[in-house]
């Protein structure tokens, strides 16, 4: 074995947003493209030596190729160890979690979440820092620099590392170990929840189906669910991971979750269906004929908080994103506690969770968690719902509804327009900006507009500042209408238009949310001239 020095030059584009680098397959095939961005990682973290290193990704289609390559740099560049799920497979949630028990100083994530796999889908990769979450911009930006002057990158020639057996390899002067994906997060699991009074739930009969999407939570699922729990074999469906997701797209959502919503809904349906998405970092809970919306799923975990062992003690806050539904926020008035409201991105949550000023955090996209990692976590909010069931007795819809009856339902929805031009999308986000000035005290049918603004957030542990981090029109009856671009797409611009509107009155909340949504619907089209801009007759997808 003997370390090389490689000649390359910079590739455009390579800038991480919000999830790290996320580009198309064949982009990150292209030779050197991976090995520049890898490089760029190690020139921004310095010294590397006698350092503990973590890395894992969701088994899509590319995984295995880069986790060779990445090995192979990083020994060239002075790690001591490195730390991999076996197969390549560690959940992000997972990875954060063993950045944090084994004191890692970072790990490598690589994943493009809940976008589609294959030879012709997207690949991702991002690197988390020692608390286990997402690097802050000023590491994402140095990363940046970095590939746009890369003249060189450093590699061993070493053959590739044996990822299907646990054990110890070496590359260079760097030890390798390949470890259970599952262990060290299926035990902080068993520290968070009552798994004794779940498995007792289990034994009395109780049936669930938890949809893996044929991602990376599946063995997890099988592991802690059908393994350490006692639900039976087959309560976990779709749980072997394949590079192409099984040709789907592996989103938590009623409409790429559609077999899970089809099993929920027929008469034999199960009691309680959850699914997790591409990484295993988001959810999607669901009764019996009922879907729970990401928002009322974080304000009801928030609510029952205390009968999961993990949190008797209370929780000492709650943050949300920006677009998610304000229901978290009724919930932490009535605890007497704050609710943050940051931008979209988890990494604005690490903050206020080392700061202990936060315990639950939650985003409108599905992903909730809390601060026992510093990443989002579709398992844990499985578990913590699978908990509450069993705690209270009650099924997942007469807790949504006696929550309803407490808090008032927020109805809510997220339309996603996809693929849109770039362009196209910049001029919609633009034309709002220019009318934001005006926006405040107009009428729009039964609607007052109370203030319009385009979010920045200013970090209350750093005093850091976000801007241009959504538009916002929030009505006097606290009903909102939110526009953002989403940065996780790899073709084009997605528009991101959220409806939020609140109904305190018992008798309305069995209205349909599309039809109580409908009106703002219809302003945010007329302000934003939605259609003609994207050329779009209805979003792409609805959730």
């Amino acid at each position: 074995m003997t370390i090389q020095t490689i000649k390359t030059t910079p590739f455009a584009g390579q800038r991480p947003g919000t999830s790290g680098l996320r580009k198309k397959v064949t982009e990150f095939q292209q030779p050197g493209y991976l090995e520049n961005f890898v490089q760029a990682i190690f020139h921004t973290l310095g010294d590397c030596g006698g350092r503990t290193l973590v890395v894992g990704g969701d088994g899509r289609y590319f995984n295995r190729q880069a986790i060779q390559t990445i090995l192979r740099i990083a020994a060239a560049n002075g790690v001591a160890r490195i730390l991999v799920g076996q197969g390549g497979i560690l959940s992000t949630p997972a990875l954060s979690c063993i950045v944090r028990k084994r004191g890692a100083f970072g790990g490598i994530v690589l994943s493009a979440s809940h976008n589609p796999g294959g030879p012709d889908g997207d690949f991702g990769i991002k690197y988390n820092i020692e608390n286990g979450g997402p690097a802050p911009e000023k590491i994402t930006d140095a990363i940046y620099a970095h590939t746009q002057t890369l003249s060189e990158y450093r590699i061993s020639d070493a053959p590739d590392t044996d990822l299907d057996r646990i054990g110890r390899a070496r590359i260079e002067d760097m030890d390798v170990e390949v470890i259970d994906p599952v262990a060290d997060y299926a035990g902080l699991m068993g520290e968070l929840f009552d798994f004794d009074a779940i498995r007792a739930l289990f034994a009395s009969g109780f049936r669930m189906r938890f949809d893996g999407m044929h991602a990376v939570s599946g063995p997890y699922a099988r592991a802690i669910l059908e393994g350490l729990l006692g639900a039976p074999t087959g309560t976990v469906i779709n749980g072997e991971p394949l590079e192409d997701f099984g040709g789907h797209h592996p989103d938590p959502n009623p409409v790429n979750a559609a077999q899970l919503i089809a099993i929920m809904a027929s008469n034999d349906a199960p009691d309680f269906g959850a699914a997790s998405d591409g990484d295993g970092d988001r959810n999607m809970i669901v009764g019996r004929g009922i879907a729970v919306t990401p928002s009322d799923s974080l304000a009801i975990i928030a609510a029952h908080a205390t009968l999961a062992p993990g949190y008797r003690a209370g929780i000492k806050g709650i943050a949300r994103s920006m677009p998610t539904s304000t229901a978290p926020d009724r919930v932490a008035q009535a605890l007497r506690i704050p609710c943050y409201e940051t931008p979209t991105g988890w990494k604005y949550f690490g903050n206020l969770m080392d700061a202990g000023l936060v315990t639950l955090c939650g985003e409108e996209s599905y992903g909730t968690g809390s601060n026992h990692i510093r990443e989002k976590d579709g398992v844990w909010a499985v578990l913590f719902w699978l908990n509450l069931l069993a705690a209270t007795g009650k099924p997942v819809e007469t807790l949504v509804r006696e929550h309803w009856a407490r808090y008032g339902r927020n109805f809510y929805s997220r339309h996603d327009y996809e693929a849109v031009e770039t362009s196209a999308a910049e001029g919609l986000m633009e034309h709002l900006r220019a009318q934001l000035p005006s926006l405040t005290g107009q009428q729009f049918d039964q609607f007052n507009v109370d203030f319009a603004d385009d979010f920045v957030y200013t970090d209350p542990v750093d005093q850091s500042v976000a801007t241009k981090q959504g538009i916002r029109i929030v009505m006097t009856d606290g009903s909102r209408i939110v526009f953002r671009l989403s940065g996780t797409g790899t073709e084009g611009a997605t528009i991101r238009l959220y409806l939020e509107r609140y109904q305190a009155d018992k008798a309305g909340h069995d209205v349909p949310a599309q039809e109580a949504l409908a009106g703002l619907a219809a302003i945010a089209d007329r302000l934003a001239e939605l259609h003609q801009r994207t050329g779009r007759s209805a979003p792409t997808v609805t959730t």
